[in-house]
């Protein structure tokens, strides 16, 4: 009797089981929008190329057992395209995207002329060339001499053939406080360090990396009406915004900032004179938007979809 009540339970749970899949579904909904968006400007390739990245939005409705559905969405298809801004084009130079269903973080910031970064440091670095196919490389990170280590927003050029990494207020951290990093893309290591006495000058830079053996430095001046630019310690040049025609200042740790060879504050784009160590006002165009670019003559150039 009882082995018999055993194999009657048995046989409830599979007729149980089986009348709750008679209500499920297997119906699902898939589709990507049809426009992008989250496009950032990511770097400048030189006075007329500039890196654009950007995602499309994707949605999924699946229908439950019980005839309720979940909603889901994500970004993915990432995108990275080079386009003329200076001069009106039918469209980008080149584009590429990935076909990756959730993939934010490709597009944090400029590593050289034509390669961007993105992911995570002091993890898994995302590293895309234009005209080539992205990777990653594995980054093993340590310490020299600090703690309290940061998330990486920015990475630059820096002596040595290395790259300094570092956050926005990083480089003013006291204490033991790590203040920046220096990324080794050969030997795959990231280094937490505090600033010794040779790079102590630099705590008050918004923005910092190295041309050859020279260290570039810009900060904002206390009343937020222009900049100052210094070259191993010494101050060589200052752009205020009643002297540069076309200026748009939007302040913030994101729009100023080195970017390649050119300086990227409030919107503006200009360049940087190596032999004289100065700023040029030049090519003097502005970012209305990310696909939008205006010069000193109202000049229009558009790649808005």
């Amino acid at each position: 009797m009882k082995g018999g009540m055993k194999k009657f339970q048995v046989a409830l749970v599979v007729v149980l089981a089986c009348v709750c899949m008679w209500g499920c579904s297997d119906d699902v909904s898939f589709e990507w929008d049809k426009s992008r968006g989250n496009a950032k400007i990511v770097g400048f390739i030189d006075d007329s190329l500039v890196m654009v990245g950007d995602y499309r939005f994707w949605h999924e409705t699946t229908e439950g057992w019980n005839g309720d559905y979940r909603e889901d969405e994500g970004v993915g298809n990432p995108r990275l395209c080079v386009y003329n801004y200076r001069v009106q084009e039918s469209g980008p130079r080149w584009c590429d995207s990935l076909s990756e269903l959730n993939s934010p973080g490709w597009f944090s910031g400029q590593l050289t002329d034509s390669v961007i970064w993105g992911g995570d440091i002091g993890g898994k670095m995302k590293i895309w060339k234009v005209g080539e196919l992205p990777h990653e490389i594995d980054i093993t990170a340590k310490k020299n001499g600090c703690s309290n280590d940061f998330r990486v927003v920015s990475v630059k050029q820096w002596l040595d053939g290395m790259f300094i990494a570092k956050n926005e207020n990083s480089l003013k951290s006291n204490g033991q406080n790590c203040q920046y990093a220096v990324l080794d893309t050969v030997a795959k290591t990231l280094t937490y360090k505090r600033l010794d006495k040779n790079l102590k000058w630099i705590e008050n830079c918004d923005d910092v990396r190295a041309w050859g053996d020279d260290v570039y430095c810009v900060w904002k001046n206390d009343n937020q009406t222009g900049f100052y630019l210094s070259v191993n310690e010494q101050k060589k040049d200052s752009v205020f915004i009643d002297n540069v025609p076309n200026i748009t200042i939007l302040w913030n740790s994101f729009e100023f900032e080195f970017m390649g060879n050119l300086i990227y504050f409030g919107r503006n784009i200009n360049s940087i004179d190596f032999n004289h160590q100065k700023v040029i006002i030049y090519p003097n165009v502005k970012a209305t938007s990310t696909y939008n670019f205006v010069d000193e003559k109202n000049n229009n150039v558009n790649y808005e979809k």
